[in-house]
């Protein structure tokens, strides 16, 4: 099936941001994550974990790419049309992006910071257990930075430039990344390779996160700029300081990740985060959503336009 990406792209988003992903049904990514577990206890072992993690990568771009082709190759007219569009909406994150960080605003707002700590403990990969109030609002205005990156701009990039096949390697990538990308004992060499194709696919979605945030926040542009490089990813840097400056407060700095303390540099000025932070920062969320929403717009009337 040959279709317009861009104005494919634009139905997935307006439907994802609407409807969401049933919470009853399983996640496609909770189906790969089950075959990332299990090549990771059989394979990564023994002295050849570099390569045997280097042939995960390979197998979950063959498969992801390999699939996301098969169905478009099936799609054929409208029915088919319909099915590019919900199955490219699992492949996206908006609604739930959302939902899981207004979980955390919430309970954060009146004070109650035991539920908030839970909240964001299922959002965050640091150490939430002793998380203050500041700490949580932290943490949750970070994460919500960079997952902007990876669970909207990233996939919808790709997605852009190579349709269901794109899309599909990335969320295969990316969750291989979040699962065995880890700088440990266990998975600094099997999971090199997953964290290296993360970064890559990773860059230019990246920065356009981070200009969209700024446009969104109507400032930030001086802290990205000057704090991106400081972050210890090559990528997320971007979203996170462009976030701390159109907030108007201070990120980054140490944390603990599973009981390990994690030296890491200052993004932006000011202020430390409170309550009312997450609240503008899922406001500029939401606009940087849309921003992005006009962005594939203007390709997409363009493309047609000059037909």
């Amino acid at each position: 099936m040959t279709y317009d990406r861009p104005l494919f792209l634009l139905s997935i988003l307006i439907a994802e941001a609407a409807f969401g992903y049933p919470a009853w049904l399983v996640h496609p990514v909770a189906v790969v994550g089950r075959l990332i577990a299990m090549l990771d206890s059989r394979w990564n072992n023994g002295t050849h974990r570099r390569v045997m993690g280097t042939l995960v990568a390979v197998t979950l771009v063959v498969l992801g790419g390999g699939i996301g082709f098969a169905i478009e190759r099936a799609a054929q007219g409208w029915s088919g049309a319909i099915a590019v569009i919900l199955i490219g909406t699992t492949g996206l994150a908006q609604r739930s992006l959302h939902d899981h960080f207004a979980a955390v605003m919430r309970p954060l707002l009146v004070g109650n910071i035991d539920a908030a700590r839970t909240a964001v403990s299922m959002i965050v990969g640091r150490d939430a257990e002793a998380l203050d109030a500041s700490g949580i609002a932290a943490a949750a205005t970070e994460t919500l930075a960079e997952s902007f990156c990876d669970g909207v701009v990233a996939p919808a990039f790709w997605f852009l430039l190579l349709g269901l096949p794109g899309l599909f390697v990335f969320k295969c990538i990316s969750t291989a990344d979040s699962m065995i990308g880890h700088l440990d004992d266990r998975y600094g060499d099997f999971g090199w390779a997953s964290a290296r194709a993360d970064d890559v696919l990773n860059w230019v979605p990246a920065r356009i996160a981070g200009i969209l945030i700024c446009i969104s926040g109507g400032r930030g542009w001086r802290v990205m700029l000057r704090d991106a490089s400081k972050h210890l990813s090559p990528n997320s840097g971007w979203p996170e300081s462009a976030m701390a400056g159109a907030v108007g407060v201070q990120l980054g700095g140490g944390a603990a990740y599973d009981g390990a303390w994690i030296g890491r540099a200052n993004l932006g000025d000011g202020r430390r985060p409170i309550a009312a932070d997450v609240t503008h920062a899922l406001a500029i969320y939401r606009r940087a959503c849309l921003g992005l929403w006009v962005f594939v717009g203007v390709i997409a009337g363009a493309q047609i336009w000059l037909r």
